[in-house]
Parts: C-alpha cells; structure tokens; sequence
C-alpha cells in the first residue's frame, strides 16, 4: 500500500503530509514514528475520511497550564458532598413518564 502526499501552505511554508490507512500506520508505526521524530507530518485515515494527524511534539507548546489548586479546598475529597434532595413521589416513575412522552 502506497501513501498519498498532501501539500499544505502554512505560515508560507510547505509542509508536507502523508496520508495512510489504518492497517499501513499499524503495521509499520516505528517506521512511521521516526519520520515524525524527523520533522514529518502524518495524517491516518479510515477508508477515505481522516481521523488523526500526527505532527512532532514541541516544547513549549503545551496546550494546557496545569497549576495548583486555588481556594479553601485543597483536593476533589475535601469538598463536602451536598444534602440530599426531599422529592415526592417515585423517581422512577417520573423518570419513565418523562422517557415515554419523547416516543
């Protein structure tokens, strides 16, 4: 199986990313995982529609900030549970009445 090549211009540069179907990428990621280390884009496809791309990671582009928590609560265990809620009648009869008014 050969891939395909697509040219993108970004930033007014040409770069270069190969396509290649699932069972290609799988059979031969090592491969494939050093073209990227290179500098190489790869983007893997499922028959013809794409589903991800591969590009090499760079530092300093991270997309989250993970900081500390601010505020009276130091981890998710220390926030108190809320009181439970007083409903009359059957939840689950509510529930089911609610399911069959959308059929």
């Amino acid at each position: 199986m050969v891939s395909s090549v697509d040219n993108m211009t970004i930033y007014g540069q040409v770069m270069v990313m190969r396509r290649l179907k699932i069972a290609e990428f799988k059979a031969r990621l090592s491969e494939y995982l050093r073209a990227v280390r290179g500098g190489e884009s790869l983007i893997v496809m499922d028959r013809d529609n794409p589903i991800a791309r591969v590009m090499p990671y760079e530092t300093g582009d991270e997309p989250l900030t993970i900081r500390k928590p601010v505020g009276k609560h130091r981890s998710l265990q220390d926030v108190p549970v809320p009181p439970r809620l007083r409903i009359k009648g059957d939840v689950v009869a509510l529930l089911l009445e609610e399911r069959q008014g959308e059929r």
